[in-house]
């Protein structure tokens, strides 16, 4: 309850006056100082981001929903609304814009995202086909598809006769996450799946894969990842950065699950969310950088 007033109080009152006293003895604005004494990354746009949020004004607010095209304008705006002199702080302005590409291009590639999972995997487009079956020659590259509908799809993990009914939950961001790992890391992802097919650690490795590409799906949602893609991305985020999200964990929880031993498949949910727990962990560090570096096997 103390502590919910102390919020209110502070928000509505406090902040204002501090905000106020540091404008008049260091002669900068609150955005200015947050630029200023952070580097680039996270903390400095994580920073900006709850200053905007907070912030009175409408001209502040409205940046945190912008198009690419109208930032330029719009930092214009800012500047005068905060009546900064750009000959006095010659780097705000690029230091600022920055952080606004970051803000806006996270919501505009969460948007791009859910638009990839709600597109239904289609039999009928023939784009959606090829890819599933560019997925299986990548894969399995010495053994032929005797057909489109085939149990064969089940030695990379699928669980019936045809994948696309896997696609449901997660629908063409499923797939595409399969697919760009296997394109872009043949070797490591023949790998993942040499260990999918373990005797006794073995999992479906088509139908984990989709379900991580829920947790990277989650996490973004929940803006866990913002710190990562603050981090690693100096501009405007893309889906290739999602994706690149996608293959750490797929090559992540592989090693995991061989690390942990599980003693069946059954305790895959367990594991899966222990997995989980390590993962928003580490989003929690400010520095985090969760790219995806292969061992070198010995």
């Amino acid at each position: 309850m103390l502590g919910y007033i102390w919020q209110c109080f502070y928000s509505s009152c406090l902040r204002f006056w501090l905000k106020w006293f540091l404008r008049l003895v260091t002669g900068r604005c609150e955005l200015q100082r947050i630029c200023a004494r952070c580097k680039a990354g996270a903390l400095r746009t994580a920073q900006i981001e709850h200053s905007l949020k907070s912030s009175k004004s409408k001209v502040l607010r409205a940046a945190l929903s912008l198009k690419e095209n109208d930032l330029d304008e719009h930092l214009a705006q800012i500047i005068q609304e905060k009546r900064v002199k750009e000959q006095k702080d010659p780097t705000f302005k690029a230091n600022l814009r920055q952080c606004l590409l970051q803000i806006n291009g996270y919501s505009e590639l969460f948007e791009a995202v859910e638009e990839l999972r709600k597109q239904v995997f289609d039999s009928e487009n023939k784009e959606h086909e090829n890819m599933l079956l560019k997925l299986w020659d990548l894969l399995m590259p010495s053994v032929k598809l005797e057909s489109r509908i085939t149990k064969q799809w089940g030695n990379i993990g699928f669980q019936g006769d045809d994948p696309k009914t896997d696609f449901r939950g997660m629908g063409m961001l499923g797939l595409t996450n399969l697919l760009f790992f296997s394109e872009n890391h043949t070797d490591v992802a023949r790998q993942v799946l040499s260990h999918a097919s373990h005797p006794r650690l073995g999992y479906s490795y088509a139908i984990v894969g989709i379900n991580l590409t829920e947790m990277a799906y989650s996490l973004m949602k929940s803006d866990a990842l913002k710190p990562h893609f603050y981090n690693t991305v100096s501009g405007k985020p893309q889906m290739k950065h999602f994706h690149h999200f996608y293959c750490y964990l797929a090559y992540e929880f592989d090693k995991f699950w061989l690390e942990e031993e599980p003693e069946s498949i059954m305790e895959f949910n367990r594991y899966r969310e222990k997995f989980h727990d390590k993962v928003k962990g580490q989003l929690q560090m400010p520095e985090v950088t969760l790219i995806m570096t292969v061992d070198q096997e010995k």
